[in-house]
């Protein structure tokens, strides 16, 4: 399952998150790291779906 998800992050950060860990902090802090730049977004992704 996390290799789905990681999948996710890769080519949609937020759906990544939000598969991990639904709609709270870590989801809203990925949507603005995206929105600044699409690496950043997809680097906390996949550090959020790693350290759980």
């Amino acid at each position: 399952m996390d290799l789905v998800r990681i999948l996710c992050a890769v080519f949609l950060p937020p759906l990544g998150v939000f598969l991990q860990v639904g709609i709270g902090i870590d989801f809203w802090i990925n949507i603005v790291l995206t929105l600044f730049g699409y690496i950043p977004g997809i680097v906390h992704a996949i550090w959020v779906i790693a350290r759980k």
